[in-house]
C-alpha cells in the first residue's frame, strides 16, 4: 500500500475511536443537570469584567439586572481600565432599567504577574466578600446574555447535585459567513478536547469550564485560593477548573440553551485573533506539543479528503475508500452541532477546511509568541506563559 493509503487508514482508525471513545464529544445533548428548587435560595454575587464593552453592554448587562432569582442577588461590574466609557454606560443601563442592585468599580492596573482580566475578577471577588455574604459567585462575562431564569436554574443545578462549580458554554454569535465556517466548529474541537460527558463524572481526571458562565461556590474559590493562584492564566476557565477540581470540587460543564454572546465577530481576522490570541497557550508554548497538534491536525482531518482526490486521480480505490469513511464519519460527528446552531447541514463536509484554518491559526499563535508578542486582548499583551496547572 503507497505510504497515502497507510495515513488514511489511520485517519479513518482515528475518526472511529473519537467516535466511540472519545466521551461521545460529538453529542450536544448535554445541559443542565436535572435540579429542584432549593428550600432556601442562597445569596449570589454576579461578578462582571469589562474593558472596553460599550458596544455589547446594552445587550448583556440588562438581562443581568433582570434576573428572576427568589433569594438576594446583587452584580459587581468591575471596570479594567476602559477608556469607551464602559463603567458611565453601566450605571446609565441600571439607573434606566433598574432591576438588581448594582455596583461599578474598578481596580486600577493589574498588580505584577497578573492577566488583566483575573485582576478584575479578584477586585469583584474582594468587593462581593466585603458587601455580601454570597454563597455562590455567578462569573460571566461582559459580551454574555442571560435568560430571566438563567441564575436560577444554576443555583438549582449546583444545590441540587451539590456542585461546586456549573458552567455553561454559551451559544456564540452566528451570522457571517465566517462565522457560520468557524464558530461551531470552535465549540466542536473544545468539545472533542475536554469531553463533557467526562468532564461530569466524579472524580474526573479531564476538567474544563467555559469562561463566559460560571458558577462557583463561594467556599470552593477559597479551598481553591481562587483567583490568586490562577493569576498568570491566559486561558482562565480551563485552569480555574483544575485548581477547584484539585481541591476536591464537583463540576459540571455542558452547553446553554438561553445563555449566549452577543459579541460579533464579522471577519475573518476577528476570528483569526479570537483563536490564535491563545491557541499556544493551550499547549503550553510547547514546540512539541506544537509539531504533534499540527500533525494529528493533518492526519485526521485533512488527509481523508486529500485521499479521496488523490484516490481519484490516481486510481487508489483503497485510499479513496478509506479516505470517504474517514470523511464521512467527520462529517456525521460534526452535524450535532451544526444543529445545535441552527445552520445548514451542507456546512458540515466544509469540516476540513475550517481545520486547516485552526491549523493556521495554531502556528500563527506559535510564531507570535516566538516574536515576543504573546497573547493580545484589548490592548495588553501577556508574553509570559500561563502557571502550569
Amino acid at each position: 500500500m503507497s505510504a497515502l493509503t497507510w495515513i488514511t487508514a489511520g485517519s479513518l482508525a482515528a475518526w472511529l475511536w473519537l467516535l466511540l471513545c472519545q466521551g461521545f464529544f460529538w453529542r450536544t445533548d448535554v445541559r443542565l443537570p436535572e435540579r429542584t428548587p432549593p428550600a432556601v435560595w442562597p445569596p449570589v454575587a454576579i461578578v462582571v469584567p469589562a474593558r472596553d464593552e460599550a458596544e455589547v453592554l446594552p445587550s448583556s448587562l440588562p438581562s443581568l439586572l433582570a434576573q428572576d432569582y427568589p433569594g438576594r442577588a446583587e452584580v459587581f461590574l468591575v471596570d479594567d481600565g476602559s477608556s469607551d466609557g464602559t463603567g458611565e454606560l453601566a450605571r446609565a443601563l441600571a439607573a434606566e432599567r433598574g432591576g438588581l442592585p448594582l455596583t461599578v468599580d474598578s481596580p486600577g492596573e493589574p498588580g505584577p504577574g497578573w492577566t488583566g482580566k483575573l485582576w478584575a475578577v479578584r477586585h469583584g471577588m474582594a468587593l462581593a466578600r466585603a458587601r455580601t455574604d454570597a454563597t455562590y459567585l455567578l462569573l460571566t462575562d461582559a459580551d454574555i446574555a442571560h435568560a430571566p431564569d438563567s441564575l436560577r436554574e444554576l443555583v438549582a443545578a449546583a444545590e441540587s447535585g451539590g456542585l461546586d462549580l456549573v458552567s455553561q458554554m454559551a451559544r456564540l454569535r452566528v451570522a457571517t459567513v465566517w462565522e457560520r465556517l468557524i464558530v461551531p466548529a470552535f465549540v466542536y474541537f473544545f468539545a472533542q478536547l475536554y469531553p463533557f460527558r467526562r468532564i461530569n463524572r466524579p472524580g474526573a481526571r479531564t476538567t474544563a469550564a467555559a469562561g463566559g458562565c460560571v458558577l462557583l461556590r463561594s467556599d470552593a474559590a477559597e479551598r481553591a485560593g481562587v483567583p490568586d493562584s490562577i493569576r498568570q492564566a491566559v486561558i482562565d476557565d480551563v485552569t480555574l477548573s483544575r485548581a477547584v477540581r484539585r481541591t476536591g470540587g464537583r463540576i459540571w460543564l455542558g452547553l446553554a440553551d438561553r445563555v449566549d454572546s452577543v459579541r460579533p465577530y464579522p471577519g475573518l481576522g476577528e476570528l483569526w485573533r479570537m483563536v490564535s490570541r491563545s491557541a499556544y497557550a493551550q499547549l503550553r508554548h510547547n514546540p512539541l506539543l506544537l509539531a504533534g497538534t499540527v500533525a494529528g491536525l493533518a492526519v485526521v482531518y485533512l488527509a481523508p479528503p486529500v485521499a479521496v482526490v488523490a484516490g481519484t486521480l490516481t486510481g487508489d480505490t483503497v485510499a479513496l475508500i478509506a479516505g470517504a469513511a474517514a470523511w464521512a464519519v467527520m462529517t456525521g460527528t460534526y452535524m450535532p452541532m451544526l444543529r445545535y446552531y441552527r445552520q445548514p447541514l451542507l456546512l458540515a463536509p466544509l469540516l476540513p477546511f475550517t481545520a486547516l484554518l485552526y491549523l493556521l491559526m495554531t502556528v500563527d499563535s506559535a510564531v507570535q509568541h516566538y516574536r515576543g508578542r504573546g497573547a493580545a486582548w484589548k490592548g495588553r499583551t501577556y508574553a509570559r506563559p500561563e502557571a502550569a496547572p
